[in-house]
């Protein structure tokens, strides 16, 4: 069973970092609903990696041409194409520094919002509501730069609520600057890898102290390899539906899902 346990929180964990549906608002409900107990730090560190090589995996030719492109630049060897790719470099340092000031001085005080279920279905109706409105942006042919990057960036760190989706609020804030909606998906998704790093970073110190025991190994191997393969495909599939226009069908998805949990909650219970 815990082995399935695992195989499931992975799955979730890899399909929802990325769908906008949010993932920590899904992880919290999954648990409170089926009566899963905390899995421990280890395995919350693991899966985060997990989705981090889903990322590098579909984006490994964006990512080589952004370590290549500052060495470049500052050698003065770089193409048009490189020079892009360093103005990308900057773009996503910038767009970090909200999440930075968020994790570092907000993370204890948000930390306590994530037992707040009904929190968690308000925020869920928020992501529902902003992703059926994307149908309606205008593409206005806006080129990413460093403003627009910070204000991506704001929307990522107002994230850290659960139940508001990380990738929808970046890349319906990016549609709403009039940035075309394959590039603000993809830099959506590059921008993730500080994000996750940095989470990760912060969890370590405690993880050194508490190393996972023998026996859960399996567990977490179960766990992250579920979220890496799960994240790749859920990657894929966000970008096929952004090409196509079809974000609002996660609208529904999540407002359903909104509405029914505080009708239960609310009345039922």
């Amino acid at each position: 069973m815990e082995i399935l346990k695992a195989l499931l929180l992975g799955a979730i964990q890899g399909l929802t970092e990325f769908l906008p549906i949010s993932s920590s608002g899904h992880l919290v409900l999954v648990s409170k609903l089926l009566k899963f107990q905390e899995q421990g730090l280890a395995f919350d560190v693991f899966v985060h990696l997990g989705t981090l090589v889903s990322i590098c995996i579909v984006f490994r030719k964006e990512l080589s041409a952004m370590v290549k492109a500052p060495l470049a630049v500052f050698r003065g060897e770089a193409d048009e194409e490189l020079k892009r790719y360093f103005q990308w470099d900057i773009y996503v340092v910038v767009a970090t520094l909200p999440a930075v000031v968020v994790g570092l001085f907000l993370k204890s005080s948000i930390e306590q919002l994530f037992g707040n279920i009904l929190l968690v279905y308000s925020m869920l109706f928020v992501t529902g509501i902003i992703m059926t409105v994307t149908p309606y942006i205008k593409d206005t042919g806006v080129k990413l730069n460093c403003p627009r990057a910070l204000v991506i960036g704001c929307a990522q760190a107002m994230a850290i609520f659960p139940g508001l989706s990380r990738s929808g609020s970046t890349i319906f804030m990016g549609m709403l600057l009039g940035v075309n909606r394959e590039t603000v998906a993809r830099f959506s998704f590059i921008m993730s890898i500080p994000a996750i790093i940095g989470a990760v970073v912060l969890q370590s110190k405690d993880l050194i102290a508490n190393p996972p025991a023998a026996d859960s190994m399996l567990m977490i191997a179960v766990g992250t390899v579920a979220s890496a393969i799960c994240g790749y495909l859920a990657i894929m599939l966000l970008l096929g539906v952004i090409r196509r226009n079809r974000l609002q069908y996660f609208g529904y998805y999540c407002l359903l899902l909104s509405c029914g949990g505080l009708f239960y909650t609310l009345v039922l219970a």
